[in-house]
């Protein structure tokens, strides 16, 4: 008896598919997601006529002109201001927070550190203004 070899069958891989579900993905994720375009606003912070001069038992954070930051006169990270304000919150009775800034410094930073004192659960953050500091 002879053995004839067999022939090996050509195996193809229909892409088409492939290429309609990367498509389909595709599409998805760019109906899904949402395009925003950041804004950069530089306000000038205003003084206020009625301003009022704070409490000494209020917890000080300052940010100076070069956009350092402190915690009652000690340098702190931005990353590490939630830390120090919360455990002086409870040292405190009062719970609030003074911010004192220069005018100079970007919105940005500014919001940054409010956000970091009410995250640390100050139930008052306040932003010093001009009469006030003065």
């Amino acid at each position: 008896m002879k053995f004839r070899p067999r022939k090996a069958k050509e195996i193809d891989v229909d892409m088409s598919p492939l290429i309609d579900m990367v498509f389909i993905l595709l599409i998805f994720c760019m109906v899904s997601s949402t395009f925003t375009k950041d804004m950069k606003l530089d306000l000038n912070r205003p003084g206020a006529s009625s301003a009022s001069k704070a409490s000494s038992k209020v917890i000080r954070v300052y940010i100076d002109n070069l956009g350092d930051t402190y915690v009652d006169t000690q340098p702190v990270k931005t990353w590490a201001i939630q830390g120090k304000v919360r455990d002086l919150l409870r040292a405190s009775a009062q719970g609030s927070v003074l911010v004192i800034t220069d005018d100079t410094i970007a919105v940005d930073k500014l919001i940054e550190v409010v956000d970091q004192c009410r995250m640390a659960g100050a139930k008052d953050v306040a932003v010093a203004t001009e009469k006030e500091v003065g």
